[in-house]
């Protein structure tokens, strides 16, 4: 039976943050894409007495993270991250994405290893529209851990 104290509910999802490498965290609207996926190898050897194949684990995948987050003015440092992999120097970086508590507190963190820029895509432009401006950054990544705070 589930106990109904306070401590015991689950985080709300909006209180978040984003850190690339040693700097400074970077505030983002929204993150998606925090999955990993082990490919299933599907195996028969030729005596085997059932007419059917076993599963076992294969390679582990991981998808790409797609961010997004306001426009500030002179904030130009992810697309001069993807500057980078134009000039074929690709900065990868380790980047923290941490679900926090009530306190500002980390509580469950998610690890990139070798995270790269693939995609930038700016904001649309409307002349009759009053909402924010956001840019949306797509990372590839070798890895993700997951780990409590």
């Amino acid at each position: 039976m589930p106990n109904n104290e306070p401590s015991n509910w689950p985080l709300p999802k909006f209180y978040f943050a984003v850190q690339f490498g040693d700097d400074e965290p970077v505030r983002f609207q929204e993150v998606s894409g925090l999955e990993t996926e082990t490919q299933v190898i599907e195996y028969r050897h030729g005596n085997s007495p059932q007419f059917s194949t076993i599963k076992m684990p294969g390679i582990a995948k991981t998808g790409n993270i797609t961010m997004k987050k306001g426009i500030f003015k002179s904030d130009s440092k992810l697309w001069d991250w993807m500057k980078e992999v134009k000039m074929n120097t690709i900065n990868r970086v380790k980047v923290t994405i941490s679900l926090l508590d009530e306190n500002g507190k980390p509580t469950m963190v998610w690890t990139l290893a070798n995270a790269w820029p693939t995609k930038i895509t700016g904001t649309n432009l409307k002349s009759d529209g009053n909402e924010v401006a956001v840019e949306t950054l797509e990372m590839a990544h070798e890895g993700l851990t997951i780990s409590q705070g």
